[in-house]
């Protein structure tokens, strides 16, 4: 792990490789990684935003092992205008629970369920619905430049790049997202990572968010080598959830570079 701890982007992986709450995932990754993506989940159904104690401890464990958090805002947020303001209510009360993480990036997906089927004025309606939410969820958090919007693989990415610019955001660059679209990594890389303070990176099997394993080694060579050592200081997100996905992925990255 010397070796990786010395790139100059921070590695990093989800609170949820071994079978058990955040906490247990954050002291057992402690040393193995440099960066842990929180993944909160609806918090309708199950709130598993840290409490004052969990909070107390995931702040010691940060400084006494050189991690940094990013936090994964809930899935089912939707920033349409009818549900805007419950969607900010949600996303205000995960912020506003993991402030004294200090987390270096709230990542964000726009789309829930009700993508525009083609370009056009539909997708201009999307946009501009998206564009008002974040703003407003700017405005309530103080925060802008800490969310970074996800590519997903249920639409283009470029979609999202009128967002972030107008809104003052990050790009969360998923290149998993952009192998099961089936699309070069390497040109999308080389225009978003200016725009980008956290990358999502897992292997595409009989599914995605699996060991880096699954994928060609010269393609994840090419990755690390011609783009994020050259020119990327943010996070890289190993987004796997096991602890086996997390050591091959780990490993095809000690191998590539």
């Amino acid at each position: 792990m010397n070796r990786l701890n010395s790139l100059p982007f921070r590695i990093g992986t989800t609170s949820y490789i071994i079978p058990d709450d955040i906490l247990p995932n954050v002291r057992w990754l402690a040393g193995k990684v440099r960066d842990i993506e929180l993944v909160l989940f609806d918090i309708d159904e199950y709130c598993n935003i840290p409490d004052e104690v969990q909070t107390a401890e995931l702040v010691e464990l940060a400084g006494s092992n050189g991690l940094s958090y990013t936090v994964h805002l809930p899935l089912n947020l939707n920033f349409s205008d009818t549900e805007r303001d419950i969607s900010i209510i949600k996303a205000m009360k995960v912020i506003n629970g993991t402030r004294k993480l200090d987390p270096l990036a709230y990542v964000c997906h726009l789309e829930c369920k009700d993508i525009p089927e083609s370009e056009g004025r539909d997708l201009r309606i999307w946009q501009d619905q998206r564009i008002r939410a974040l703003k407003a969820l700017s405005e309530e958090s103080g925060l802008s430049a800490e969310f970074a919007v996800e590519n997903l693989e249920s639409y283009p990415i470029e979609w999202n790049e009128p967002v972030i610019r107008k809104c003052g955001t990050h790009a969360c660059l998923d290149i998993g997202h952009l192998f099961v679209r089936k699309q070069d990594p390497v040109p999308v890389m080389r225009k978003w990572l200016p725009l980008t303070s956290v990358v999502h990176l897992h292997g595409v099997g009989t599914r995605d968010h699996q060991s880096l394993r699954h994928m060609p080694k010269e393609v994840i060579r090419t990755v690390l080598s011609e783009l994020l050592l050259a020119d990327y200081r943010g996070v890289v997100t190993l987004e796997v959830f096991n602890e086996a996905d997390l050591q091959g992925s780990l490993e095809m990255i000690s191998e590539c570079i």
